[in-house]
């Protein structure tokens, strides 16, 4: 496949900006061609006339036109084969069966939101009927659904190159909403961009979408995701990476004339809380899950386990040593980009350097940095050495992890009430820890988006019922996911119609109830007429 490095504006290719960038290949070194051009204003502008002029048209779209759509973009990956694996492999150093799960993922989460956007109760129909005979005064004929908001900027993932870029949920959640999007490319892999690019617009192509409805733009510079968050004709914007880059749209979007919403996902260190009777049976078990947990992917997701609070005891003794083997043995792993290793180095190296911190494990063999490897580390302290010094409660992204010794569960309360919004939390429990600690449970309730029981963190199941979120700086809407189908109500936004005639109404919203959909009618969830 010959990639061309340009931007897509709609059904156009443009490249009009000098300032080209290359690709990097974390495993052997080895620039990537060929190069890509960075979007210029004029481009970003483009990109979004045209994702307005066709919202019109794709929001009165027939919601099965719609599903069609997405199922067709997911037909146009699974067909992609060992060019976009490649591809993928190169730019990012991850090994076969990392992409072949995360391409798997992505076609899924399309083929999802076309089942949700086919069954169409996502709009949250409500009917209230008049009651003009009410006294002292008549009550008139309401009725709520949820609409699309407009032309949408997604940012791609560094650390999910399919699932969390450019088809990825935030994508496939704003078209079965019904708005157009706009993609900015991460630059770490914008090879796998272009070619997932090409594959929605040949999409757009067959099923007559209306040619703006999706546009992809390059840019490694801060600029071009300014301008696009800035852009008057952005209606709202997605975004998966780090604390400064999320703050930094959040911050431009608010200040904005019109401000809009800013849905960034940003990281935590997910803390897992080990209590005493769950170590007691089980400790070896918990090791080997944590070490997994801990190097999966090389640490790089947003659900990496990168903090441990346990009870100083025997059990935490023969956890610790456990875990020393099985980290020790784990060879260093090639990380998504040298500046994301540098950054995770500078992490390692700061923690080391603080008093009270030691290193309890490390990968036994040291990383090559000409294959941007990084070693596994564990590192240990105190409670109260931990709560005086805040930044350890910082996430350092990547394979390490920071074990927090205390002495009673008033320590471990402590530990909790100190942390800020995460996207999870884990309790391993045994027989009667729920019963000492059972102050826990409500701590963490206030502080992550996902609780999870005698289990791990990595690996986020994309359904219905999943909430990828938290309290700030976890994310910046705790009420918002960007994972499972929740996720397509960050695109939508409420209306309500008081005394319209029939059929001037949404379809949702009439008496006949053609759709079948579940609607709130009177106060009483139903598929019957309204």
């Amino acid at each position: 496949m010959n990639l061309h490095g340009k931007n897509f504006l709609g059904a156009e290719l443009s490249g009009s900006g000098s300032d080209v960038y290359h690709a990097w290949s974390p495993a052997t070194g080895e620039r990537l061609e060929p190069g890509f051009h960075e979007a210029v204003e004029r481009e970003i502008d483009r990109a979004l006339e045209l994702a307005e002029e066709a919202f019109a048209d794709y929001r009165a779209r027939p919601p099965e036109e719609r599903a069609a759509f997405l199922d067709r973009i997911a037909d146009e990956i699974s067909s992609l084969g060992e060019p976009l694996s490649a591809r993928v492999a190169a730019e990012t150093g991850y090994p076969e069966a990392r992409v072949a799960g995360e391409k798997a993922r992505t076609v899924h989460q399309l083929r999802m939101f076309a089942d949700l956007v086919r069954e169409g109760s996502w709009v949250e129909a409500r009917i209230d009927s008049a009651m003009p005979e009410r006294k002292p005064l008549a009550k008139p004929d309401l009725r709520r659904m949820l609409i699309p908001l407009g032309p949408i900027a997604v940012f791609g993932a560094s650390n999910f190159p399919l699932a969390f870029s450019v088809a990825g949920c935030d994508t496939a959640a704003a078209l079965a909403a019904g708005n157009p999007a706009v993609v900015k490319a991460h630059p770490s892999h914008p090879g796998t961009s272009e070619i997932i690019a090409e594959a929605i617009r040949e999409a757009v192509e067959k099923c007559a979408m209306p040619r703006g409805l999706f546009s992809m733009l390059h840019g490694r510079k801060n600029d071009v995701g300014l301008h696009l968050v800035r852009h008057p004709l952005t209606r709202a914007v997605a975004f998966t990476g780090s604390l400064k880059g999320g703050r930094a749209l959040f911050d431009a979007a608010a200040a904005r004339p019109e401000p809009i919403p800013v849905y960034a996902e940003m990281g935590s260190v997910n803390p897992l809380f080990l209590l005493p009777a769950a170590l007691r049976e089980r400790a070896g078990e918990i090791a080997e899950g944590l070490k997994q947990s801990l190097t999966l992917g090389a640490g790089q997701f947003c659900t990496n386990p990168g903090l441990v609070v346990a009870m100083t005891g025997d059990e935490l003794v023969l956890f610790i040593a456990k875990l020393r083997t099985l980290v020790c043995e784990h060879p260093p792993a090639t990380m998504l980009s040298e500046p994301i290793r540098q950054s995770y180095e500078k992490g390692c190296g700061r923690f080391q350097e603080t008093a009270g911190v030691r290193v309890a494990a490390r990968s036994a063999s040291a990383p090559d940095p000409a294959r941007t490897e990084a070693a596994a580390v564990v590192f240990e302290t105190d409670a109260r050495t931990f709560l005086e010094r805040p930044e350890l409660s910082e996430e350092v992204f990547g394979p390490s992890t920071l074990v927090v010794r205390c002495s009673s569960p008033e320590d471990i309360d402590k530990v909790a009430r100190s942390l800020r919004g995460q996207l999870t939390a884990s309790i391993h429990c045994g027989a009667g820890d729920l019963d000492r600690f059972r102050s826990l449970v409500p701590i963490l309730e206030m502080r992550a988006g996902r609780l999870i029981f005698n289990g791990f963190p990595t690996g986020v199941e994309v359904c219905p019922s999943m909430h990828h979120g938290g309290p700030y700086p976890a994310t910046t809407d705790s009420r918002s996911t960007s994972v499972g189908t929740a996720a397509i109500l960050r695109f939508a936004r409420p209306i309500c119609y008081q005394g319209f005639p029939q059929d001037a109404l949404p379809t949702e919203l009439r008496h006949e109830n053609e759709r079948g959909i579940w609607r709130l009618v009177d106060g009483r969830l139903t598929q019957g007429e309204g």
